[in-house]
Order: structure tokens, then C-alpha cells, then sequence
């Protein structure tokens, strides 16, 4: 089987935004792009927790109503957060109402400010576990040895809902690694914008 579909410009995609027609916007426009952004690095990490047994097109389709009820994702100001704002998620059909994973983004923004004033920055931190090239082809495996060693960092930092599966899917979609098939035409695109990016220090 191929590991790319056509896009609607008849070039090749990855496989899997045939799954739905709003993913292969998505694909051309953020996936494996590098970011270093503190607020959509934890934005990222909070949605991929959230993920974690459901199928990535509801949370992107619930991206939005997340980014509201979470502040943002500005985890100054989730940390913030106390009882009377879990009692309002639990009740906001916008979002996964998962008391565990509502109060597992309170607790990692607390971790990400204590976290942010370490390091200097959630990405200074985050970029640290960028992996070398270990010659796995893209979109071959759900964990890496990286994003086990992250995982494993971040729980011993006191964060929640961050799994090696979970990370690595985030290190994916923030351009830690460049998970495009070989014959995706964004591979190369991505590849130029990873060589250009000034890394955080």
C-alpha cells in the first residue's frame, strides 16, 4: 500500500489525512512544521492528552471551544485555575469532559511555569530532546526512544497525560522530527523550514 493519497492538487499527501477532508489542511499548514512557541507547544502537549483514546479529528474539530475554555492555552494563566474553573470544563460540551485530563492541564501548566522559569523556556526545554536521525522510516512506530526519554523527563517534573505514545505524537506535529512519507510533497518543505529555525537556548 502507498504511503501517500493525493491532495487536492493531485500531489501526494500522507495516507492519513484521507481519514478526513479538513486534515489535509491541516497537514500542509502545521504538521511537522518546527515550532517554538511556548503557548502552542503546551497548547499541543494539552490536546494530545486529550487525544489519548479518542481519534485526533474531534479534538481538531473542538480546537477552538479547547483554546476558549482553556485561556488560550496560556498556562500562567491555566495555572491559575481552581476548583470552580473544573467544575466549569466538566460542564462545557465544547470540550472532552474528562475530569482527569481537565485537571491534568492545570496541573502541566503549573509544572510548564515552573518548568518556563528552569529552563528559560518551554522550548529551550523541549527542542533539548530533538532526535538524531536513527533511520526509521517515517510514520513506522508510535514511540521512540526520544520521545520515551521526554515522557519519561516531563513525569519526572510532575506532569500528567504525557505518555511516550502521547509525545511522540506531539514531537511529530511540532516538527521534532519530520514524520512526512518520503514521498509526501510537504517532506521537503518541512525539512527547509526545520534547517532554517533558530533553536531556543
Amino acid at each position: 500500500m502507498s504511503a501517500t493519497v493525493p491532495g487536492p492538487d493531485g500531489r501526494p499527501r500522507c495516507r492519513w489525512c484521507a481519514a478526513a477532508p479538513e486534515f489535509f489542511d491541516y497537514h500542509d499548514r502545521e504538521w511537522g512544521f518546527p515550532v517554538v512557541d511556548d503557548i502552542r507547544l503546551f497548547e499541543k502537549l494539552c490536546l494530545e492528552s486529550f487525544q489519548s483514546g479518542l481519534s485526533w479529528r474531534t479534538i481538531l474539530a473542538k480546537r477552538e471551544n479547547f483554546r476558549a475554555a482553556f485561556a488560550g492555552f496560556d498556562f500562567c494563566k491555566v495555572a491559575r485555575f481552581d476548583e470552580r474553573d473544573v467544575t466549569r470544563l466538566l460542564a462545557d460540551a465544547g470540550i472532552v469532559r474528562h475530569r482527569g485530563k481537565i485537571e491534568a492541564v492545570i496541573n502541566n501548566a503549573r509544572r510548564g511555569c515552573e518548568l518556563a522559569d528552569a529552563e528559560g523556556s518551554l522550548a529551550a526545554f523541549l527542542w533539548r530532546f530533538e532526535p538524531t536521525d536513527d533511520g526509521a522510516r517515517p510514520q513506522s512506530r508510535s514511540t521512540s526512544p526520544a520521545s520515551e526519554a521526554l515522557s519519561k523527563e516531563l513525569r519526572k517534573r510532575g506532569w500528567k497525560f504525557v505518555g511516550p505514545t502521547t509525545v511522540y505524537a506531539f514531537m511529530q506535529a511540532m516538527g521534532l522530527i519530520n514524520d512526512h512519507a518520503e514521498e509526501c510533497v510537504m517532506r521537503s518543505e518541512v525539512e527547509r523550514a526545520r534547517a532554517a529555525l533558530s533553536l531556543p537556548t
